[in-house]
């Protein structure tokens, strides 16, 4: 029997590569539509969390992050894990009597990386009511936050504000 030549060689090679291709399917979305609706839900999540911590809300402001010891927040001075750890961040600001600015996000981008994952980029907008009536914003800054639908919600795995 010969062996086959470089030509049918190639031609089987590719031919394999195209099997396999057919095989693998991966779903990141389906175009635009999919990224716009990721988008309004990421919103429309982010909104909800800024409404929990302005009405003084902790356990519904950590709702939106991912449960028990998954997610992780990094600040510029430090790194935690998990819900209870980040929760000892906040609590002083929710304390009674304890001045807690009202937060706002403007969303900047949202990155679909896979089906159930996002990259959110975000600027945070903490602002304090004046006497006068004014806001006066007290802290801003970019918020960089890896997001994962779980149980047909997104929740945040990596907080890395700054």
């Amino acid at each position: 029997m010969m062996a086959p030549s470089g030509a049918v060689r190639l031609v089987v090679l590719a031919g394999g590569v195209l099997l396999v291709a057919a095989c693998v399917h991966v779903r990141v979305g389906s175009g635009a539509q999919d990224a716009a609706d990721r988008r309004s839900e990421i919103t429309a999540m982010m909104a909800n969390s800024a409404r929990s911590w302005n009405r003084g809300d902790l356990d519904a402001f950590l709702e939106d992050y991912a449960p028990g010891d998954a997610p992780t927040f990094v600040t510029p001075r430090t790194l935690l894990r998990g819900r209870t750890a980040i929760r000892g961040v906040y609590a002083a600001r929710f304390a009674p009597g304890a001045v807690r600015d009202s937060l706002s996000f403007e969303l900047q981008d949202v990155d679909v990386i896979d089906t159930d994952v996002t990259h959110v980029i975000a600027t945070y907008i903490l602002a304090r009511r004046l006497t006068d009536g004014r806001d006066s914003v007290t802290s801003k800054g970019p918020t960089s936050l890896l997001m994962r639908r779980i149980d047909g919600r997104w929740r945040i795995v990596h907080d890395h504000s700054s």
